[in-house]
């Protein structure tokens, strides 16, 4: 159980981290060789130019401006200058609504906090119910701030009960106003963005196998059919996936073949590899040969695959990207059934081309919900089985735990500084460290879900890490902690009372959270900034592997934000505030550092590192809304969990229409704003499509889409040219005959002439243009 004392010692070792990250961070990015690793976005823009070109050769290297170094913390207030706008302009509305998240938590946790220590901890601290009827419960002073402090029965509850009505009110009201704001803004940058292919593209899943139509001829006839005015063309989705894994081989060995020539020209010794395993044997060779050698094998390797994708009807997955001709065309196709059977021909809005995560796209329909099932329940058994380790972990990373495992260190421990540390800094750091892999394991769950974009795969492994962080961290070590250190109480007390001694130590477990936080929050925000694995990557690659200086962009490892990691962090911060704010408030204070100096930043790190690899227009805001909801309906079962413990019977019952007040407020946000992170309005649709036709009359858009969504390791292999159908500024508009092969299916009444819309060659037949003389 941490003291004041051990959370003090924490605290000054977590400042202390912070601000050394924070002067590190400070120096490094001053020097001029480090600049393509802190301000990588700029770059990337071409708004920045290398500072290392010209001058002395000190200069190109260290920074020797001694006054650049007594504003060293400037680009804090640097990074609040950028106004919004200006900021959704340079990265995007993902991002800027990612940051919104942050400041939620201050909105709603400053009144609360203010509130909660004028209120509530005067009204905890002048209790002495930890003294007088519960000796049984190990506490320490800091305790004395919350709940478990107040005796049973006292009148003093409904200053709890109010203050939680409080605390309800303002933070519905904050999330009202941040939904409305969100949704306009996002209506908003959807009605300025600009042209886009996933616009006027919808994805079709499941599309039926004919025995007389190739999946390209039935795609084109279905939505001619169905679709006359608005079909403009399609693309249908090909398994390349074996293609792609040899692409990315033949590049990692371009790589390493770039690293010998370089250690050539260095030593003037041509390098020596094994040819073995790892390396580790077999025979020697001449390493640049070799690479030389495998590299034209894999060449090909590659034009064969190539040639079987495009080729082997085998390879033609039933899904396809379909192009529209306008706004409203893709909208109503997105947002309608199809046929009357519902699992056919399945619609829905297509990611931007950046966003597609081509590897899923291969996977057969019915398959993915076998998929989801087995992850499912390896989700759950993931999620249950770890709270053994993290059990294990607590109990040893404690002063008790060392004492049982290492019984010779206990003169070392025992030491008051020691001591302090062990209870105040060890169980965070042992928590962090053990969660250090989550994030790439619940990722790989999502990919082999088969989910078809990016955006979609980090808002589920976001939402399994919430649901991971809720059970394990906030769940998992209230139990096991309070089973741990009431282990005693629990052995020399009746039955009857065990409720009470579990609902009294569940506020006590406060202090391990607080050291939880200032772990992860401040120092480990504080490491954010300094990124200090990007910078040794790129220095490692700048001095073995860049030659030009399209190498040089390429070695830049600007990232992104990681929503899947850094979103279910937020709310696991804006849980433990909504849970603990009336029972100890002691932690929110804590919270509050965390969520500034994380605005901060995440702003900076917007502004100059992050390079987006996706727009979604903020659809994750919904999911975001949920989690806060929920965390407040958590917090209030746990202030009626705790009233009943504390037989406060005569008050608990007035709580019970908080929850309810609370769900009614998550219904009507749903109705009220939901369909705008959904849908798109046909009317905005409609307004950009006439403002479009009317500035820009002679647009090309099929040779726009024509190849937006094709594989990226098939788009070298179609003509750059446009052939001359696509060329023309108009698109037809007398009535055509459809085309069709079906034999089987003579009899079906179909309609036979529909208005123009001219279809575009499959990606075989515009490979085997290519290839003709």
């Amino acid at each position: 159980m941490a003291t004041l004392q051990d959370i003090t010692v924490a605290a000054a070792l977590n400042i202390l981290s912070a601000f050394i990250f924070f002067v590190a961070f400070a120096i490094l990015r001053l020097q001029p060789f480090n600049d393509r690793v802190y301000f990588p976005k700029w770059y990337l823009k071409g708004l920045r130019t290398d500072p290392i070109h010209g001058g002395a050769f000190v200069r190109k290297f260290v920074n020797l401006d001694w006054r650049s170094y007594v504003r060293f913390l400037n680009w804090m207030p640097a990074a609040l200058r950028m106004p919004e706008l200006e900021l959704i302009d340079h990265a995007g509305l993902d991002s800027v609504v990612y940051l919104r998240i942050y400041l939620i938590g201050l909105k709603i946790f400053v009144p609360i906090a203010f509130l909660a220590w004028a209120v509530l901890v005067p009204v905890n601290w002048t209790s002495t119910g930890l003294e007088a009827g519960l000796n049984n419960i190990t506490s320490s002073d800091i305790d004395k701030l919350s709940i478990s402090n107040v005796h049973s029965r006292s009148q003093r509850f409904w200053a709890h009960i109010v203050v939680a009505y409080a605390f309800t009110f303002w933070t519905c009201f904050v999330l009202l106003k941040e939904y409305e704001q969100v949704a306009a803004m996002r209506l908003q940058f959807l009605a300025a963005e600009k042209r886009r292919p996933d616009q006027f593209t919808v994805l079709v899943k499941n599309i039926p196998p004919d025995p007389d139509e190739s999946v390209s001829e039935l795609v084109e006839h279905f939505f001619l059919v169905n679709h006359p005015d608005n079909y403009l063309t399609h693309q249908v989705v090909y398994n390349a996936n074996k293609l792609a894994k040899l692409v990315k081989k033949r590049k990692k060995l371009k790589n390493w073949l770039v690293y010998y020539q370089n250690k050539l020209e260095r030593t003037s010794e041509r390098p020596q590899i094994k040819t073995g395993c790892f390396g580790l044997c077999g025979d020697k060779v001449d390493a640049i040969d070799h690479h030389n050698t495998e590299i034209d094998k894999l060449t090909k390797e590659i034009a064969l695959e190539r040639d079987k994708v495009t080729n082997d009807p085998k390879s033609i997955m039933p899904a396809a990207f379909v192009s529209f001709k306008t706004r409203w065309g893709a909208a109503v196709c997105a947002q309608t059934q199809q046929t009357r059977n519902p699992t056919m021909w399945l619609t829905e809005w297509a990611p931007e081309p950046r966003d597609v995560y081509w590897s899923n796209l291969s996977i057969p329909y019915v398959s993915i919900t076998v998929r989801r099932l087995i992850m499912a329940v390896a989700f759950f058994f993931l999620t249950f089985f770890f709270m053994i380790p993290i059990a294990i972990v607590q109990s040893l990373a404690s002063i008790d735990g060392i004492r049982k495992v290492a019984p010779w260190l206990k003169p070392l421990i025992d030491i008051r500084f020691i001591k302090s540390f062990i209870q105040g800094f060890l169980p965070g750091i042992a928590l962090k460290l053990f969660l250090i892999f989550l994030p790439t394991i619940l990722m790989m769950m999502s990919k082999f879900e088969g989910f078809g974009s990016i955006s979609s795969l980090e808002r589920r492994a976001a939402s399994r890490y919430y649901l991971f962080s809720f059970v394990n961290i906030f769940l998992g070590n209230i139990l096991t902690g309070s089973a741990f250190e009431q282990l005693d109480s629990f052995i020399h007390q009746p039955a009857n009372q065990y409720p009470i001694t579990i609902g009294t130590a569940i506020p006590l477990k406060a202090s391990f959270f607080i050291t939880y936080i200032m772990v992860d929050g401040w120092a480990g925000i504080a490491a954010e900034v300094l990124m200090l694995k990007p910078l040794i990557i790129y220095h490692l690659k700048n001095f073995f592997l860049v030659k030009t200086e399209k190498d040089r962009e390429e070695a830049m490892d600007a990232g992104s934000i990681g929503f899947n990691t850094g979103e279910p962090r937020i709310q696991l911060y804006i849980l433990l505030g909504l849970v603990y704010a009336a029972v100890t408030p002691s932690v929110l204070p804590f919270i509050i550092i965390f969520f500034g100096l994380a605005y901060v930043v995440f702003r900076h790190q917007i502004i100059n590192v992050y390079n987006q690899e996706y727009e979604s227009g903020a659809a994750f805001w919904p999911d975001v809304h949920l989690r806060v909801v929920i965390a407040l309906i958590v917090s209030q079962i746990v202030l009626m969990g705790l009233l009943t413990t504390k037989k406060a019977a005569s008050s608990t019952p007035f709580l019970i229409a908080l929850p309810i007040l609370t769900i009614w407020f998550h219904l009507y946000c749903k109705g009220r704003f939901e369909s705008a992170f959904v849908k798109y309005p046909l009317q905005e649709a409609v307004m950009k499509d006439t403002l479009e036709r009317a500035t820009e009359p002679n647009l090309n858009l099929k040779a726009y889409l024509q190849n937006a969504y094709v594989h990226p390791v098939l788009k070298d292999s179609i003509d750059d040219e446009d052939d001359e159908e696509a060329n023309s500024h108009k698109w037809e508009t007398e009535s055509v005959t459809v085309p069709t092969k079906r034999q089987s299916r003579r009899n079906t009444p179909l309609p036979s002439r529909m208005s123009g819309a001219s279809s575009s060659p499959s990606l075989p037949d515009a490979i085997r243009h290519q290839q003709e003389p």
